[in-house]
């Protein structure tokens, strides 16, 4: 009844890096919690680890689906803010990097969003 035809389904890059995302947000989250440091720094492993683990969730569950060009370059466009603006802050955290690719990561999100809900209207 489930069965599916192996050939039928395909590998799936973001699915696998937004796995990957939400996987690597536990670790921060954990880092945040437990490996002390300043109250700032924690703050932002935190926003990071929140960002990466519902980023990576949600492309680990549309990665799949998304076989439209345009589908996937919205998720693309996701994953890509995601690593500015969760990797901003986390570097900044681990190793104070400058937080000035935050807003484009930001931005990249936003424009992800919208890239995703034009593609769901025009299924």
């Amino acid at each position: 009844m489930f069965a599916i035809d192996r050939r039928a389904r395909r590998p799936s890059l973001l699915a696998c890096l937004g796995a990957l995302l939400a996987a690597a947000s536990i670790g921060l989250s954990a880092y945040a919690s437990h490996g002390g440091g300043e109250p700032l720094a924690q703050q932002h492993l935190n926003m990071a680890a929140l960002y990466a683990f519902a980023h990576g969730a949600v492309l680990a569950a549309l990665g799949p689906r998304a076989t439209a060009t345009f589908g996937r370059l919205a998720l693309y466009v996701i994953l890509f803010g995601t690593l500015l603006f969760a990797g901003s802050l986390a570097g900044n955290a681990l190793w104070q990097w400058s937080t000035r690719l935050a807003p484009v990561g930001g931005m990249a999100l936003m424009l992800g969003w919208v890239l995703v809900a034009i593609d769901a209207l025009r299924r």
